[in-house]
């Protein structure tokens, strides 16, 4: 059975713990609410907590671990070889599989034609075919073997998964059942799981950063051990190539990244922090409820729209009025292209941070300000932008790091070209569209040529998390003053 159908059959069983332990305790109860420890809901998610939660840990650590047996058993079917073959072998292997299931489930051919050995060669190839499967050649008897192998391991596993995973929801319910008692704290056992599954909520987002920064850390460090770390970090050449040969200086690369994103906050601090301002300060109630929700529209569009936007109207604009008649260049793709494109898709950003943040300046202060006769301008000027300073400052580092975290517009409107150049309007690039770049295709993690765009990564993790780790320094440091 399917992970997903089995997971609705384990709500349903949930749902109807839920029921019937609730209307079990009113029973024993005598149908008196005051004879019960906890509220009868109470009674009815501790049974639905018994049923399901089990049951589903079951359903999905099995599903984790389903596929690593599968592997582990199908490298023994793999014939001798380099690792290469070996990995060419089970990848054939998992494709087929993949393959049969699908020609089974078009009724291309039966389950037991799939199953049967030694079906293979130019028939069940052409039969694959037929049924939308894309094949290199002809299916050799080994890894049919392997395929018809790994769909077995994967039938039987499918259905002791379900088996287990209903029979564990079942027991469940008939312990909500058994321990459902008006003396029973009910409420004390649900109030734990919920703690417990917070802290797991929790933990599980501790693991994730820990995970991504190991992962960076340890395939940025195979990179190290295959590249000088001095070429990496002062290098001004990048040119990696696959065959050999290759340059990884990472200067151009961060050059390009900080000046995009210099060009971007320059044109999204003002706009945003004066609207902010006038949103906060001047705008009545009608006009905010006009201007406000038309600038949260920008954070909805997507980014390839802005990448577009840069490349089809931001960047030929660009060229054709300043570039071209300066004489500074005739491409529409440069660095002042992507960075009012990154400045535009951080106004709302800046803007709608700014607001919140100026209107919670104690309105004590505004009046205190206009008590000793100072103006509105003023005011503005000398009590809420210093009472708010603290915060402004946070989001605008914040609005950094996501500047120097945008891909898509930079590859649309600012070029792949690896330069260090100081004319905004000549072509460049980020460490963003590099490591999309470098992990594009095909490519196995053991070369200095794809194991660069981990190197990069973790840099761009070390600016980033400076710059929040400063904001956020900020913030507490100054924010105290004003309280």
């Amino acid at each position: 059975m399917p992970l997903v159908p089995l997971i609705a059959l384990v709500l349903a069983i949930g749902i109807a713990a839920l029921v019937l332990t609730r209307a079990r305790v009113l029973t024993l109860a005598g149908g008196d609410r005051r004879r019960l420890h906890s509220l009868p809901g109470h009674y009815g998610w501790l049974g639905f907590l018994l049923s399901v939660l089990p049951a589903l840990a079951l359903a999905l650590v099995w599903s984790a671990a389903e596929p690593v047996v599968i592997e582990r058993h199908l490298r023994g079917l793999a014939p001798a070889g380099d690792a290469g073959a070996r990995a060419l072998f089970l990848a054939d292997a998992h494709r087929l599989a993949a393959g049969l299931d699908a020609a089974v489930a078009r009724g291309a051919i039966g389950a037991d034609e799939a199953a049967l050995p030694g079906a293979g060669g130019a028939d069940l190839a052409a039969i694959l075919r037929s049924a939308g499967v894309p094949l290199g050649g002809e299916v050799s008897a080994p890894v049919l073997a392997a395929a018809q192998e790994a769909r077995a391991l994967a039938g039987r596993g499918a259905l002791l998964r379900a088996l287990a995973t209903l029979g564990l929801a079942g027991a469940g319910l008939i312990a909500g059942l058994v321990l459902a008692r008006p003396a029973l704290r009910a409420r004390n056992g649900v109030e734990r799981v919920v703690l417990v599954l917070l802290l797991l909520a929790a933990g599980i987002a501790i693991l994730t950063t820990a995970g991504i920064v190991l992962s960076l850390v340890t395939e940025a460090g195979r990179f190290l051990s295959l590249h000088p770390v001095t070429d990496f970090l002062f290098g001004t050449v990048w040119s990696p190539q696959f065959g050999g040969g290759s340059s990884f200086g990472l200067l151009p690369l961060l050059w390009g990244t900080l000046y995009i994103s210099l060009i971007s906050m320059l044109v999204a601090v003002p706009v945003g922090l004066f609207t902010a301002i006038h949103l906060a300060e001047y705008a009545g109630p009608r006009q905010r409820a006009i201007v406000k929700p038309a600038i949260e529209v920008i954070a909805g569009i997507p980014t390839i729209v802005f990448g577009l936007f840069a490349l089809v109207t931001l960047g030929p604009a660009l060229r054709d009025w300043f570039a071209a008649p300066m004489g500074l260049g005739t491409s529409a793709a440069s660095v002042m292209t992507a960075g009012i494109a990154i400045g535009i898709l951080n106004i709302p950003f800046i803007s709608s941070l700014a607001d919140d943040i100026i209107n919670a300046v104690p309105q004590a202060l505004r009046d205190g300000s206009y008590g000793l006769g100072a103006t509105r301008s003023e005011t503005i000027r000398q009590v809420v932008l210093p009472a708010a300073l603290p915060g402004i400052v946070g989001a605008v580092l914040m609005a950094g790091s996501r500047a120097i975290g945008e891909t898509m517009i930079v590859t649309l409107g600012a070029g792949a070209a690896a330069r260090m150049s100081m004319n905004p309007f000549e072509a460049m690039t980020t460490i963003t569209v590099k490591i999309v770049g470098q992990l594009t295709g095909d490519t196995a993690f053991d070369s200095p040529e794809t194991l660069v765009a981990f190197a990069l990564g973790f840099t761009l993790f070390v600016i980033t998390l400076g710059l929040n780790i400063v904001a956020l320094w900020i913030v507490r440091r100054y924010r105290e003053q004003y309280e």
